[in-house]
């Protein structure tokens, strides 16, 4: 257990004297990261400018600056359909054109924001005042079976893959996907792809896989490893947040578990919720049709799917019941190992931190319950910093030896 200036973490303190002044002090003296956004989605709209501040979506550079965050992992996300030939090599075509156009958009607004490839490129970039652009890939299928493209998309900036996504992939088990376990863990091929990710000094990202993937990844991986936008099962008993045995293990590991701002990652829903209830008839809806699937089709599931979602908004958890999860990881291993994913413009959003403007929100309430400045660096960076310095000096030594 730790104690911080005499006061038990998560002990909230309702400090009468904590100021907007004070907060942002805080705030701004962190270099504060972001390990997981959605975004790139949204370029690929013509509509979308991700220099200017927008109506629509969670993220953009001028809302970044206003909410004093200065480093940020943009996901190349790829869903998923039949594991086919056709389909995986238009995942990998979708991948590269997504990561293309990520790269020209930052590219316009060389002012105000940079692409980053290494751990170093943030504190750079945020002494000059820019934000930092991290490349994750959100899901391995694109890779299909060929070890080879780990490397390709390291060369094109990619510094984490998410392992897979909501279904089983030719690297390892979901942690979602109904069907019954097809790898149990990780597939020979996944135990490959974690050694060239050890190799090349890519973050391995645990978020979405099974637990018996994870078990499996935990055991042979060389270097820390992360979740880039999880949270904990003994608050919300989704299945795609962490045991507390797996947060254990994490810990041991050297890693980190991002906490992700998503709804029911944070509590549980109310199954008698109407929006709960047509979520549910509408995923059994897109699973029995997935495989499928036109492009035209998947265009008019995401429009059904958005319009139903607006028409029943979610009563989201509180900035208080996000760090009640900050406050469990603390308490069960300690301040090293948990930090900031927010999933934001794909499903993150909370009521008081529903946009990347209001991330001191979390930090005010860090503050409210004791935590001191530098747990509160920690939290918002230096975890996650030190894990991908261990991953890169790992990988020096992987080279070293070749």
């Amino acid at each position: 257990m730790i104690i911080m200036a005499g006061v038990w973490p998560g002990s909230a303190q309702n400090r009468a004297d904590l100021t907007e002044k004070e907060v942002l002090r805080v705030h701004e003296k962190s270099l504060t990261i972001d390990t997981h956004c959605d975004t790139p989605m949204n370029m690929l709209k013509r509509n979308f400018d991700v220099g200017r501040r927008n109506n629509t979506g969670k993220v953009d550079l001028p809302r970044m600056k206003e909410g004093g965050l200065d480093a940020m992992f943009f996901a190349i996300f790829i869903s998923q359909q039949a594991r086919t030939e056709t389909n995986t090599r238009a995942a990998y075509d979708l991948a590269h054109k997504m990561i293309d156009t990520t790269v020209a958009a930052i590219g316009r607004y060389g002012d105000l924001a940079g692409i980053a490839r290494n751990a170093e490129d943030a504190l750079i970039m945020e002494k000059s005042g820019r934000r930092a652009i991290y490349l994750g890939l959100e899901n391995g299928f694109p890779l299909g079976k060929e070890l080879s493209r780990v490397e390709e998309f390291y060369r094109k900036g990619i510094r984490y893959i998410t392992l897979c996504h909501s279904y089983h992939n030719d690297i390892c088990d979901s942690s979602s996907d109904r069907a019954k376990p097809e790898h149990n863990g990780l597939s020979h091929f996944g135990r490959l792809v974690i050694m060239e990710m050890n190799r090349l000094g890519m973050i391995i990202d645990v978020s979405h896989i099974s637990d018996k993937s994870f078990f499996d990844v935990i055991s042979i991986s060389l270097a820390p490893v992360i979740a880039s936008h999880s949270s904990v099962r003994a608050l919300a008993r989704h299945q795609r947040n962490m045991s507390d045995d797996m947060i254990r293990a994490l810990a041991r590991n050297g890693g980190v578990i991002q906490i992700c701002l998503l709804d029911e990652y944070i509590r549980d829903p109310d199954v008698n919720n109407e929006r709960y209830r047509l979520e549910r008839e509408m995923r059994e809806k897109y699973d029995a049709v997935k495989d499928t699937l036109s492009e035209a089709g998947l265009a008019a599931f995401r429009k059904e799917w958005t319009e139903m979602r607006e028409k029943y908004p979610k009563d989201l958890p509180s900035v208080a019941d996000y760090v009640d999860h900050i406050d469990h990881v603390v308490s069960l291993v300690g301040i090293n190992h948990v930090g900031i994913g927010s999933d934001f413009d794909g499903g993150g959003g909370l009521a008081g931190c529903n946009d990347v403007s209001e991330f001191p929100n979390i930090t005010r309430e860090l503050l409210k319950r004791g935590y001191s400045e530098n747990d509160i660096a920690k939290i918002w960076g230096g975890n996650f910093f030190r894990v991908f310095r261990k991953v890169e000096s790992i990988a020096a030594k992987i080279s070293s030896k070749v």
